[in-house]
């Protein structure tokens, strides 16, 4: 019985050590990631609303769902929403600039689960099917049409288009 309980006892103490590592390497390295994240999520609006020279973040009330976060742009200059939905490989998240006209400045995928080669045609832009939504509005973003062989996924993509579009009705309407 004793042989038995000594390799238990033993690995037991090696996960107890590894665990503890771990946890204190993350506590570390957490305000690194964490700053890193954030300059990229500043890049990405900059990319997408160039006017701003910097971004405010709102809290409507209530946002629609896919509706992770909204921000004003300086100088009047406009909005960027960060929206995720479900495509066909996972869920697409996606950053949109709305100038303060109410059209379409820029969108750019943040990340996704697409499929290689046919779903990121939507997605990654090599199709320019991105581009396509770019001067549109609420009216006339759906007239965009999807990818032949993707439509899964750029109908999904026009589904965070049009909820970002909602986002910023909300915004309007609420005066912010």
């Amino acid at each position: 019985m004793k042989d038995l309980l000594k390799p238990i006892a033993v690995l037991t103490g090696i996960c107890l050590v590894v665990t503890a590592l771990l946890a204190f390497v993350n506590q570390l390295t957490l305000p690194v990631i964490v700053a890193a994240e954030e300059k990229a999520a500043e890049t990405a609006r900059a990319e997408v609303l160039p006017q701003a020279d910097r971004f405010q973040r709102l809290t409507p009330d209530k946002l629609p769902e896919g509706v992770t976060e909204v921000y004003e742009g300086s100088n009047h200059s406009g909005y960027v929403v960060l929206v995720q939905t479900k495509g066909y490989g996972g869920t697409i998240k996606v950053i949109c600039g709305i100038h303060e006209d109410g059209t379409l400045s820029a969108v750019k995928t943040l990340s996704h689960g697409e499929t290689s080669g046919v779903g990121t045609k939507a997605v990654d832009n090599s199709s320019g099917y991105r581009d396509r939504f770019v001067g549109t509005t609420a009216q006339t973003y759906q007239q965009v049409d999807t990818i032949t062989g993707a439509t899964i996924s750029s109908t999904a993509y026009q589904k965070a288009i049009g909820l970002a579009f909602d986002a910023y009705r909300i915004v309007k309407e609420a005066g912010t």
